[in-house]
């Protein structure tokens, strides 16, 4: 038997690995996904066979994700019933001001209220902070000042030059008595035992995000924590695209980059708070009395309307991505938006295309260069079909653009933590804010027309004389893109 088995090992392995194909198969065609994902993953496991496995267990099946996040979904429905009744921030006013701001059309906001907790809040100031230098001044400013508590939320932290002086600041707080709570994704983050024992000590609590083995193999696997969440003292927050790194901080001999994050004071960092501390009860598995402290009344009486939206994979909805195509959809004169990671789905390539076709101004901000060749060439694959329709693309040049904002008509104007890729519709949990306000939505015009300056637009014509090996590349890296 055993001399069988050795003569007949390959054999052996070939026919178990396609028993195991044909299985994975049938239950990727049971669950009716996408067609042309359905198709990806049939393709990978019929072609490559033992690496189609490998990809499917990594990223196709989800096993962990109904074992998981249900019990995280039914954790959310009993809290947010709980929590909901203390924020009391759900005001007609917000919601009339929002649609006279909107010149009635309020397909965004009604669709956002639908998921549950993700009222139209009035009463905000939002400063937008652009790159890592405006972004880590301000921060550490609210975090020496805070008085009650710190509570943040990163796919990123690095113990660093910058994430060094924020471990330092944080545990002055700490020892001064102020609350500190950490959630953090292991596998974004390269935080050192040593750094982690400093916070501890100093009384600071920490906890990574699902930990898992291996992180630096495993850069791609599927539910991660991509927010990028600060609450302080309930009054202050910030969302946006910038991590903890000293990659995001521009210094002399480092590549430029340009990226943006939104400083919130008022009634919104209330549902900040109410994001973080669902990530917390998941992540602790603590049962979390909430403190009157954590939802203070706001001060603010200055009126700018605000929704904070989330998404992940234990919600019912891609509530980001709906959101995206309905702004799309709804502009009417332009819509503007910048993305370091733009590999599309039918969805929002479609509403991309009508919009431009129908007279709208269509403007699409990547990065020249980009930390994926397969994501870099599933982006080019995507690009002819929007340029022939009348969409204008940039190639962002100074360095590495890492913004992830829409703004739309001098009206509306979108700042999160979501790329415009499937990972960040339906794998990763994302968090953005939605802006209903005029002044903010033409600085952040502005700002996108000031990156162009540092951009080179695509010609359609010349694009279409590609050369064929580069365009059967882009075509084979378009076939992943369902799974990336």
């Amino acid at each position: 038997m055993w001399s069988f088995v050795k003569d007949h090992l390959w054999e052996i392995l070939i026919v178990v690995n396609y028993v195991l194909a044909i299985i994975a198969i049938i239950l990727i065609l049971l669950k009716n996904i996408n067609p042309t994902k359905t198709l990806s993953y049939i393709i990978v496991l019929a072609v490559f066979p033992g690496i189609g496995l490998i990809v499917y267990y990594f990223f196709g099946q989800d096993y962990r994700k109904f074992r998981m996040f249900k019990k995280r979904a039914l954790l959310n429905q009993v809290n947010v019933q709980n929590w909901t009744d203390k924020l009391k921030i759900l005001e007609d006013k917000a919601y009339d001001l929002s649609s006279k701001i909107l010149d009635g059309n309020t397909k965004i906001i009604k669709l956002i209220d639908e998921q549950r907790y993700a009222p139209v809040t009035l009463y905000n100031k939002a400063e937008i902070l652009v790159n890592g230098e405006a972004k880590f001044k301000r921060l550490f400013e609210d975090i020496q000042a805070a008085k009650s508590s710190i509570h943040m939320e990163y796919y990123i932290i690095r113990d660093d030059e910058i994430g060094s002086q924020l471990i330092e600041h944080l545990c002055k707080k700490s020892q001064q008595g102020v609350e500190i709570k950490i959630n953090y994704d292991p596998v974004g983050s390269s935080i050192s035992n040593r750094s982690i024992s400093l916070l501890t000590k100093a009384g600071v609590e920490v906890f990574p995000f699902m930990p898992i083995y291996f992180p630096r193999f495993a850069s791609k696997i599927n539910y991660r924590n991509h927010r990028k969440i600060v609450v302080i003292d309930g009054e202050i927050g910030y969302l946006g695209g910038i991590n903890i790194g000293d990659e995001y901080v521009n210094a002399p001999g480092r590549e430029y980059w340009r990226d943006t994050h939104l400083r919130i004071h008022g009634q919104a960092t209330g549902m900040l708070q109410l994001y973080f501390l669902l990530g917390w009860n998941f992540v602790t598995e603590q049962s979390i009395e909430v403190k009157p402290r954590w939802f203070p009344k706001s001060e603010v009486k200055n009126e700018l309307p605000i929704q904070i939206i989330s998404s992940g994979p234990d919600m019912k909805w891609a509530s980001i991505m709906e959101a995206m195509f309905t702004a799309i959809n709804s502009a009417k004169r332009y819509v503007y938006l910048t993305t370091p990671y733009f590999i599309p789905n039918e969805e929002i390539t479609l509403a991309m295309i009508t919009a431009a076709k129908s007279g709208v101004d269509v403007r699409l901000l990547i990065p020249k260069n980009c930390d994926s060749r397969i994501a870099k060439y599933a982006t080019y694959a995507s690009l002819s079909v929007l340029l022939r329709a009348g969409v204008k693309i940039y190639f962002y040049e100074k360095g590495n653009i890492h913004a992830k904002t829409i703004v739309a008509d001098d009206v509306f104007s979108t700042i999160g933590t979501a790329n415009m890729d499937n990972r960040s519709f339906h794998l990763n949990f994302e968090v953005n804010a939605m802006l209903y306000h005029k002044k903010t939505a033409i600085e952040m015009r502005e700002l996108f027309l000031n990156d162009l300056v540092h951009s080179t637009i695509i010609d359609v014509n010349r694009w279409e004389k590609r050369g064929t090996i580069q365009r059967l590349i882009e075509s084979g890296c378009r076939l992943w893109a369902p799974l990336l």
